[in-house]
């Protein structure tokens, strides 16, 4: 399904998608086998930009109607301003879409490729920014039967796996997967455990060679993770507790860096924001993505050389990618030699 809308030299072209998984995702939450994304198209004199935005059930207004209807009531608004820098197009699009990040983060997306296009750029380029393509990364290993888990890894031998946790038996399956790999491990609890349970697991995974431990309590829970900061044995990265730069300062001391995404935040202007905040606190940075295609992969790879860390690994679990861009690879991000984002759809 798409919808196009054009006023004033400017046009807006929605693409939406279903993805189908090339096996079944899960996480503490729920299990999916297929993702829905919106694409966002704009073109103005020929250039074309694109921004990605997917459903996810965890976020208000992500339904994938809801935000393209969002986004077409405001046809006019976008062509107002088309004459904008990216930064500026942004605070203004915020206004109508503050409630809506995962909506105005395929906008922004959009518009900065458009934009460096428009100049001949790569994104990075019209950032100032040097191309980076070896940020330590990660592929994730979702929750599933040991040999399923140990099979994934033989299919993607990479250097360091991030494990989805948040079952009973979390650290029987890291056992498991150790004796198969001396890669690096990541672990990414998505908010399920408590405080006692959270430290002797953190302890037991230090041993098993865990490096970083994500979200591993509720986002209520400041005050125990305050206690789970001081500590730890692994360092702490938030994720669900950090959404947008506000969050930043509550982070600290409570997580040792922060998982910034770009649709959480409300798009590429303000992660680069909030990348800026946290290095002012100190903390470590990591970009990740919401299953996005190479769409919205190829467009957060742009912010490599500023991150410490990268989960970019979305385009590897959908079996229909609609675009070509930006790969990610085993501890390499390969650039294609184009303009913007590298994003062509097919």
């Amino acid at each position: 399904m798409r919808s196009d809308k054009g006023l004033k030299n400017m046009k807006l072209t929605i693409h939406n998608f279903n993805h189908e998984l090339k096996h079944p995702f899960t996480i503490s939450r729920w299990t999916y086998t297929h993702t829905k994304s919106m694409v966002v198209e704009l073109s103005k004199d020929g250039v074309k930009g694109f921004g990605e935005a997917t459903h996810n059930p965890y976020y208000p207004n992500t339904d994938i109607e809801f935000m393209m209807k969002r986004l077409n009531v405001l046809e006019e608004v976008i062509a107002e301003n088309a004459h904008l820098a990216p930064e500026q197009f942004w605070i203004v699009m915020n206004e109508h879409l503050h409630d809506c990040p995962f909506a105005l983060c395929a906008l922004d997306e959009a518009f900065h490729d458009l934009h460096a296009r428009a100049q001949n750029k790569t994104l990075s380029e019209a950032w100032g920014l040097d191309i980076r393509s070896d940020i330590p990364q990660c592929y994730t290993l979702s929750i599933d039967d040991y040999d399923i888990m140990i099979n994934r890894m033989k299919e993607k031998p990479w250097a360091i796996y991030k494990i989805k946790l948040g079952t009973d038996n979390d650290i029987d399956m890291v056992e498991a997967l150790r004796q198969h790999t001396d890669a690096r491990f990541w672990a990414d609890v998505n908010c399920a455990w408590q405080l006692d349970d959270a430290f002797r697991k953190s302890r037991e995974l230090k041993k098993l060679g865990v490096e970083l431990l994500e979200q591993p309590l509720p986002v209520s829970q400041w005050e125990e993770m305050d206690e789970m900061f001081h500590k730890s044995s692994i360092p702490l990265i938030a994720d669900e507790s950090c959404k947008v730069i506000g969050d930043i300062t509550k982070c600290v001391g409570k997580f040792h860096g922060v998982n910034i995404k770009v649709m959480k935040c409300g798009g590429l202007t303000p992660a680069k924001e909030m990348i800026k905040e946290a290095r002012k606190h100190q903390l470590k940075v990591m970009v990740g993505c919401m299953a996005e295609s190479t769409v919205g992969i190829s467009a957060i790879a742009h912010l490599a050389s500023l991150i410490d860390y990268a989960d970019m690994d979305g385009q590897h679990f959908i079996k229909n990618d609609p675009a070509t861009g930006v790969l990610v690879k085993n501890q390499e991000i390969v650039f294609p030699e184009s303009t913007g984002s590298g994003v062509y759809l097919l």
